[in-house]
């Protein structure tokens, strides 16, 4: 069972949510079924939250579920899977303001990268062991 990942999948699919409903509620305002013609800069702002979120997802999911399968430790795989959250979610906030918060947006992309690191180092390590052994 992929308890785990279950619970963070969860979580990053109501933040996935959320931002689809602000491209929805955005592209309605303007009348803009595609793009989002540049004249609106919150409409491209919640256009690329969403698309950076959908862009991250499979891989990090991909990789928190790698951990868990090959039954790394539980408070590791859950560690894991908080960064991922914290950085996807301190990065989808940044931009749900009239002003991006750059020090959100850049926190939340250092945070989700070194998880997403994390994760991929601990998953080969775990590989080449459990082959050699």
């Amino acid at each position: 069972m992929l308890l785990i990942t279950a619970f963070f999948s969860s979580i990053l699919a109501l933040i996935f949510y959320k931002l689809s409903i602000n491209v929805i509620k955005l592209r309605r305002k303007y009348k803009i079924s595609l793009g989002s013609s540049k004249k609106h800069k919150d409409l491209e702002q919640a256009i690329r939250a969403h698309g950076n979120l959908s862009e991250f997802l499979p891989i990090g999911l991909i990789l928190l579920a790698c951990l868990e399968v090959n039954h790394l430790p539980k408070i590791v795989v859950f560690m894991c899977g908080l960064f991922f959250l914290i950085g996807r979610y301190l990065h989808a906030t940044s931009f749900l303001k009239e002003e991006i918060n750059s020090s959100n947006r850049v926190l939340g992309m250092k945070i989700t990268f070194w998880s997403i690191i994390v994760m991929a180092i601990l998953n080969i390590i775990t590989v080449v062991v459990r082959i050699i052994l």
